[in-house]
């Protein structure tokens, strides 16, 4: 099963971790710290031109969507029920 995350993007369902409000990122020093990390390490992906809105936790990458999160938490719930 794939969960679209916004834009042309398109990922496993096996291959989520997590899925966060953007604002996690303001609020939370280690998020801020992971996101830090995974840039340096290019594993940081923006998904088209939209504003962000959500932060989206793979095995591989990290991924900044233009999709809130509780829309794409619903999405991921409608997989995992069906």
């Amino acid at each position: 099963m794939f969960i679209h995350l916004g834009g042309e993007k398109i990922i496993r369902a096996s291959e989520l971790v997590a899925i966060f409000d953007l604002s996690i990122e303001k609020s939370s020093k280690i998020s801020k710290q992971f996101v830090t990390y995974a840039s340096k390490e290019k594993r940081v992906e923006v998904i088209g031109e939209e504003e962000s809105k959500s932060l989206v936790v793979t095995q591989t990458k990290v991924y900044y969507s233009p999709i809130s999160s509780m829309t794409l938490k619903k999405r991921a719930h409608q997989l995992l029920t069906n």
